[in-house]
């Protein structure tokens, strides 16, 4: 038993019932009688790792004070003044009595659903829109839908281009640049974006992996990640996997924990956040708030959106912004709403919810002729009278620059970096000597490369079903084609046959790998919001894809071609077969990327399944299959020239025809095959060969050789280029569609309003 007249740190816990409770913490009580004021997580993190070094038996579950109050000398203000954002929209168009074209489309898809289509040019989303927001607080966006509530927090987190956003955005008096805010903050999409096959601990493990620099072992890592789960009190669903509709996983109150998580591992100073308690029930939604509590009383600011907070949510927020069509109508404390409205001349009744009542009233006045400009002109002048009254009351608090807050901060554990404490800046004045001890990216890019690569096969080896179809579509197709065409002659019509059979097989190859659109289309989001803030390179995760895509390639060759090669009786023995499967690894390495690039391209599926349709058509049609090369017309020349398909299909033709000695597929009568003189008795085939003969000068008898592989290959206008050139074409056209995917990922996932 403990001294009663000593008090323990106390810790904060979610027990069973998923209620906040207190735990006594024997190591931040030394740190404090050491230190004289509340450990913090760096601080902690330490203890944590010392004490695992000096007992490897210790518990894994670690238990870690979030909750201490942040330096007050070394405070951070977040700042935005007369923010404006405007749109331009087309006016409304009516095409016909049953079609009505819409610039619905046209707004940015974060408020699409709010903003109305009218017949003005310009809509504005947001307008002169002035606050604050300091650590250690939550601040809240409220209004109804198409109020501007996720705009404004785009506006804050830099997602809306700085050519569009008028206004000022500034931490602690320093204009906030996109690269500092990047590497300082973490944005929440409303939208729970998580890979479905992870466990809870896997992906807050893989987010410390990525925002974690190399500099921390492994076991900080994993007390960190032990530490966030404690704190988002997800410990019972630690080893649980996210889920998706085929997959049973966890609550969605719990999805939102997890979200959330992934964006703080790395303890951010400023958290932006869409919506997080959209979708769950009053007590996930207050659970979810509470955490965010937590998280802004480590020393963040918090910046959220939120539709309509309970009684017990709205005690933990402490600044509200309510909207109305981009204007703002009340800035203030939770507990300034009731004298607010009651000057305003609509007192809050006594039992009723703030917030419903003003949304409510909120509501009614948009709907008046007047609008809400009364309530906006009130807080305005409702603003100024309390501007003094703040004015005076922070008068005594010394300002910060935002280098010494950032530096503050890093050193008492905030923003964990790997960078060691007291990095020295004071030589600089500006906002590039406070990131001078956190970098762009905290990684090099071969540890990014091994960390997706290792998150994607995790995921992709808990869902063996879908390679298992794959391999299942190219054995079903292999075996379709080695039985159709089993065992080919070496006569015209096996000529014929075998053109046949390479067309139709090169082209599967391109064809099996449509089922890739799907794949990059599922983690676009999950890729934008990891690299919207750094947390990798665009190159790192071209080239683990890349890399990993490959094994799988190889062994999908492996089984086309050793169910096609024997059945169908091709030439060549060993070597030919070792050609044969190259070039089919080459197709499905060239068709991946092209599907890959697509991928990036179109942003939807079946849009997506029907663009690689088509245009594998396109390839097939141009390959020199259908019609020869010399009898493409010149205007569709090109097309032949960027055909995926013609490279592989005339590598295997040589493969096929061209060895040496040369073989034999047209010998005397046969010459008459596929003629009308086809049904001529032998005998008579023979005596018109021997008239030839005299009239040609050759000896032309029923055994004499009269078309080789090589004339086959003359026919087809295969000529141009030797087979292991085209296998290397082939292999090029993989690397560049590559490049491009990787040209879309850096042009075109900005995530970021125009």
């Amino acid at each position: 038993m403990s001294d009663p007249t000593t008090q323990p740190t106390m810790l904060p816990f979610f027990n069973q019932s998923m209620e906040l409770v207190q735990l006594p913490n024997p190591t931040a009580t030394r740190i404090r009688s050491r230190t004289g004021f509340s450990p913090t997580l760096g601080e902690l993190l330490k203890h944590v790792e010392d004490a695992q070094n000096d007992n490897p038996n210790a518990p894994t579950q670690h238990v870690l004070d979030l909750n201490s109050t942040p330096n007050s000398s070394h405070p951070f203000v977040l700042s935005f003044t007369n923010l404006t954002y405007s749109v331009k929209v087309r006016r409304k168009m009516i095409l016909s009595p049953c079609f009505t074209y819409s610039n619905h489309d046209l707004l940015p898809e974060n408020d699409a659903t709010d903003a109305k289509t009218d017949n003005a040019a310009t809509k504005i989303l947001l307008n002169d829109i002035s606050g604050e927001a300091r650590d250690g607080e939550i601040m809240a966006v409220l209004g109804a839908s198409g109020s501007g509530k996720s705009t404004l927090i785009d506006a804050l987190a830099d997602r809306i281009s700085k050519e569009s956003l008028k206004g000022s955005i500034t931490l602690n008096g320093d204009v906030l640049e996109s690269r500092m805010l990047k590497v300082i903050s973490a944005y929440v999409m409303q939208d729970d974006l998580l890979f479905p096959m992870l466990t809870v601990e896997e992906t807050l493990m893989f987010s410390a992996e990525f925002r974690l620099p190399r500099s921390l072992s492994r076991s900080k890592k994993k007390a960190r990640v032990h530490a966030l789960i404690d704190q988002l009190g997800l410990r019972n669903a630690a080893t649980t996997v996210i889920g998706d509709e085929s997959h049973r996983g966890v609550s969605g109150g719990e999805r939102r924990r997890v979200s959330i998580g992934i964006d703080i591992i790395h303890d951010p100073i400023v958290l932006f956040l869409d919506e997080p308690t959209s979708g769950l029930d009053s007590t996930s939604a207050f659970m979810v708030v509470k955490v965010l509590q937590r998280i802004a009383q480590s020393g963040s600011i918090v910046i959220m959106s939120i539709h309509q907070p309970s009684y017990r949510i709205l005690g933990l927020l402490d600044r509200l912004i309510f909207l109305s069509h981009g204007q703002t109508v009340f800035s203030g404390s939770p507990a300034n709403l009731p004298p607010f409205f009651s000057e305003f001349g609509h007192p809050i009744p006594e039992n009723e919810n703030r917030t419903e009542f003003a949304l409510d009233l909120i509501r009614e006045l948009e709907e008046a002729p007047g609008g809400t400009k009364g309530l906006v002109d009130f807080n305005k002048q409702w603003q100024l009278k309390n501007k003094r009254i703040s004015e005076k009351t922070l008068s005594g608090i010394p300002k910060v620059s935002l280098k010494d807050a950032i530096s503050a901060s890093i050193s008492r554990g905030k923003l964990v970096s790997g960078a060691p404490a007291g990095t020295s800046t004071s030589n600089d004045s500006n906002q590039l000597a406070a990131a001078s001890s956190v970098h762009t990216f905290v990684n090099p890019f071969w540890i990014e490369m091994a960390v997706i690569a290792k998150r994607s096969l995790t995921n992709s080896r808990r869902m063996p079903e879908l390679f298992g179809i794959r391999l299942g579509a190219v054995l079903v197709t292999g075996a379709i084609l080695a039985t159709m065409f089993y065992h080919l002659d070496n006569s015209p019509k096996g000529v014929q046959e075998r053109l046949g059979f390479f067309a139709f097989a090169m082209s599967t190859t391109f064809y099996t790998c449509a089922e890739a659109i799907p794949v990059f289309l599922q983690e676009r989001y999950i890729f934008m919001r990891e690299t919207a803030y750094n947390a990798y390179r665009r190159s790192s995760y071209v080239l683990a894809h890349s890399i990993i895509s490959v094994p799988s390639l190889v062994f999908l060759s492996f089984a086309f071609a050793a169910t096609t090669f024997w059945a169908v009786g091709l030439a060549g023995g060993t070597t030919g077969f070792l050609f044969y499967f190259l070039t089919i690894v080459a197709s499905f390495w060239a068709g991946s990327s092209f599907v890959t690039f697509l991928s990036g391209v179109v942003s939807h599926v079946m849009l997506g399944f029907t663009v690689v349709v088509a245009i594998l058509a396109y390839f097939l049609l141009f390959s020199g299959f259908f019609i020869s090369r010399d009898r493409i017309p010149p205007y569709w020349i090109w097309f032949h020239y960027i055909s995926l398909v013609k490279y592989p299909y005339e590598g295997v033709l040589q493969n096929e025809f061209d060895l040496n000695p040369p073989r034999c597929f047209v010998r005397g009568t046969q010459m008459f095959d596929s003629t009308p003189l086809m049904e001529v008795p032998e005998a008579l085939k023979v005596e018109l060969l021997k008239s030839m003969s005299k009239t040609l000068g050759i000896n032309i008898t029923s055994s004499t050789c009269v078309i080789t592989g090589a004339d086959v290959l003359k026919q087809q206008g295969v000529t141009q280029l030797s087979k292991w050139n085209c296998l290397w074409i082939t292999l090029a056209w993989g690397f560049f569609f590559r490049f491009l995917f990787y040209l879309t990922l850096l042009f075109g996932s900005k995530n970021r309003r125009r």
